[in-house]
């Protein structure tokens, strides 16, 4: 990775093993996508990134801190808009959406997981797990709420549906984040180091729910992790650093985990 290129560099391998299939569709691709923060002194943050997520990947995006992977995730998601380049979600450019449009894209094609759970303590877990459904549709009707109880239950939290989030644990919280973000269906889900507030066994706990509903749904995954241990267990790795963005191998992602801990000086 040279710092000093400005060339795009394209990451689009498929992923390894059980997921591959050259017929699986693209979900989300990014052509030149860049992102500067302008202000007293402009900071450039993405600098022309192509970026293609196929449905059933699980890609883990790693890389120090401030390196800009909340960013890609926040433009991913249409959170936030991007200085240049083009972004499409199941090939629409989110860029010729309104506001209105771009809502319900975010509604229905993509699922948010975040480090705190941000489940509302004044709803039952279930109520919770359902509020995607509700805020699109007003009210879940019988499939729809049969649909996410059997997400609960696969989560194991079938007997915690009717407590509220300040009853539950720290993992159980996340587990029905990670309901809640699949409510809808989407095509992709968005996890910003979703395990980084829970202790070592939760954080394994939940990355394992998310890799069984990226099994079983086929929906993709793109998740930001500082968890060694996570990134190796998913089926790309992209490291961004100074700007740009490139997949490595598990091997070489071990050096690199070993040389920004020691940047870090964690």
């Amino acid at each position: 990775m040279n710092s000093g290129n400005d060339e795009a560099i394209t990451v689009d391998k498929f992923p390894f093993g059980e997921n591959s299939n050259s017929a699986t569709p693209l979900v989300v691709e990014t052509r030149g996508l860049k992102k500067t923060y302008f202000g007293k002194v402009d900071v450039p943050v993405l600098h022309g990134l192509n970026i293609r997520i196929h449905a059933r990947e699980f890609v883990a995006v790693i890389g120090q801190s401030g390196s800009g992977k909340s960013t890609l995730l926040n433009i991913l998601g249409a959170l936030d808009v991007p200085t240049g380049g083009t972004v499409l979600i199941n090939g629409t450019d989110i860029s010729t959406l309104d506001e209105d449009e771009l809502a319900r894209l975010r509604s229905d094609d993509v699922g948010f997981i975040f480090q705190a759970h941000y489940l509302l303590n004044e709803f039952t877990c279930l109520e919770n797990a359902l509020m995607p459904i509700t805020i699109r549709h007003g009210e879940a009707n019988e499939e729809q709420t049969n649909r996410v109880l059997h997400l609960l239950n696969r989560v194991g939290l079938g007997d915690q549906i009717n407590k509220h989030p300040d009853e539950m644990s720290g993992g159980q919280n996340q587990r029905c984040a990670i309901v809640r973000s699949l409510a809808n269906a989407p095509k992709i889900i968005l996890a910003d180091e979703p395990t980084g507030n829970l202790d070592s066994r939760s954080g394994e706990e939940v990355f394992a729910m998310m890799r069984e509903m990226n099994r079983e749904s086929g929906v993709a995954f793109v998740m930001i992790t500082h968890d060694d241990r996570l990134a190796n267990a998913a089926d790309r790795i992209l490291l961004i650093e100074d700007g740009n963005i490139r997949e490595i191998s598990k091997e070489e992602h071990r050096r690199e985990a070993l040389r920004i801990s020691k940047q870090s000086g964690d």
